[in-house]
């Protein structure tokens, strides 16, 4: 159907390869709209404060999904939503075999709905089930994604 691409470029510098020496710091571009980020591992990893990184972009990514299909399916279905705001949090924690992934996300949505019909909360929440279901980053991770 598409691809999406992305230019990931690092490298060591005058810095030691040893663990604690070696920059964790890269860029990310993205070849179709041009824009760079800077990404290094989370601070707790030996990363910079001052960029972003996997997990938080991960969780990013998740949140921005769900808000898209959200927006899409509402539309679709007879609603006006003036804004979306969410403060997702993204949960890193050991697995059974002791190792760190991003075990769960939550979503934070606040939805401001204008226009003569607004949904019930059953409504909203029915609609984040079918955006939960529909979108697809949740449909690829095995990652819990939860919303309040």
């Amino acid at each position: 159907m598409s691809e999406h691409k992305t230019t990931l470029i690092w490298n060591r510098g005058d810095n030691a390869f040893s663990y604690k020496e070696y920059p964790r710091t890269h860029q990310w571009t993205f070849p179709r709209s041009g824009q760079s980020l800077k990404a290094a591992a989370a601070p707790e990893f030996l990363g910079g404060p001052d960029c972003v990184d996997p997990e938080e972009t991960f969780t990013a990514a998740l949140t921005s999904c769900h808000m898209l299909t959200f927006l899409a399916i509402a539309c679709m279905s007879g609603y006006v939503i003036e804004s979306y705001e969410d403060n997702a949090v993204g949960h890193l924690e050991k697995a059974d075999d002791g190792k760190p992934w991003l075990a769960r996300v939550t979503m934070n949505p606040r939805i401001v709905f204008s226009g003569e019909k607004h949904p019930s909360p059953e409504d909203i929440n029915n609609l984040h089930h079918k955006a939960h279901a529909e979108c697809f980053l949740a449909r690829s991770v095995k990652t819990k994604v939860t919303w309040s």
